[in-house]
């Protein structure tokens, strides 16, 4: 078998990765290229018969029809209209984003916490000395410090990211709301959450966390109107896509100061140096961080290894793109 891995080249120079890559070679011959061009792919792709590659270049109906000889694709991840292409050709295709999940997931708490509980305000103070000391307690300390025990969490998507992040709230004997059309009612209900609509969620929620897909039915999913439904002193965590926040709103509201958010997405990314979001004291930043960590890299990467195993024993994948996955894959 010729299986062709196509990533960013630091996949191949990472340590932690070289066990999968091993597992590869028992399989058959592996060529490992780096192409960001379908031009640039072409060829290496006429000698493969398994892909395994991330979602770009995106594998068109022109660029896969001369090529009788590939009969399974491995993603990381695949957009919409790829993800069309290749279930239209009939395909095994395997895609592995939601191996990312969990960590996406603690990330989400953890801007949760930090936010409610300002320790990274306080980091950054104590690195400079200008932290407050509590002297007349309790009349000093500033109320907008909570814990998020019994909470009202609004969660905006109920894919893989925010099922566990429900999990993890567990403890925590938070009252969950949950918004995701796409997803029955009763799944919610088996969670422990309630489903409801996107402007009664946000009303009644003290956090509202953002983790639904980008496609063109959420672009600007939470717009002005949304924005100034949210209680005063809430907390807003984006671990999804920026473009499904209206950011000019965004920022109209952060600047009131009676709102809270955590950002780990953005419009432009990297974020720009003069970008009014840097210098709010109510907004925590962090580079796009939430699912990139070793262990999502390893996780996504074996279950492609898994499946395309299973692909060739004739045993059953785990880790299958479906037409009901579509919807929750970026445009």
């Amino acid at each position: 078998m010729n299986i062709l891995v196509n990533l960013p080249a630091g996949f191949f120079s990472q340590p932690e990765l070289s066990a999968i890559f091993d597992r590869l070679r028992q399989m058959g011959d592996v060529r490992f290229t780096s192409h960001n061009k379908a031009d640039e792919i072409r060829h290496d792709l006429s000698w493969a018969n398994a892909v395994i590659m991330w979602s770009w270049p995106m594998l068109t109906d022109d660029l896969l029809e001369s090529l009788p000889n590939l009969t399974f694709l491995g993603h990381i991840d695949i957009r919409q209209a790829a993800a069309r292409v290749a279930l239209d050709r009939g395909l095994a295709v395997s895609v592995s984003r939601h191996g990312f999940s969990p960590a996406v997931a603690e990330m989400a708490l953890t801007l949760i916490l930090t936010s409610l509980r300002r320790t990274s305000t306080f980091h950054s103070q104590m690195a400079i000395g200008t932290e407050p000391w509590v002297k007349t307690f309790p009349t000093d300390i500033d109320t907008r410090e909570r814990e998020l025990t019994g909470r009202s969490v609004g969660v905006i998507g109920f894919g893989r990211v925010g099922r566990r992040l429900v999990e993890l709230l567990n403890p925590f004997q938070c009252s969950v709301r949950i918004f995701d059309p796409f997803v029955n009612s009763e799944i919610v209900s088996a969670s422990g959450a309630a489903s409801v609509a996107l402007d009664e969620m946000i009303r009644e929620s003290d956090v509202v966390v953002l983790c639904a897909a980008s496609n063109p039915g959420t672009d600007h999913l939470l717009g002005k109107n949304e924005i100034a439904l949210f209680r005063k002193d809430a907390v807003f965590v984006n671990v999804a896509r920026a473009a499904l926040v209206d950011t000019e709103a965004l920022l109209a509201r952060l600047h009131c100061g009676d709102f809270f958010a955590a950002l780990d997405v953005f419009d432009k990314e990297p974020l720009e140096g003069d970008s009014p979001l840097r210098s709010l004291p109510n907004v925590y930043l962090t580079p796009h961080r939430g699912g990139g960590i070793i262990a999502s890299v390893q996780r996504t990467l074996n279950y492609l290894v898994d499946d395309l195993e299973a692909h060739v024993d004739g045993g059953g994948r785990q880790h299958v793109l479906t037409e009901a996955i579509l919807p929750g894959l970026d445009a």
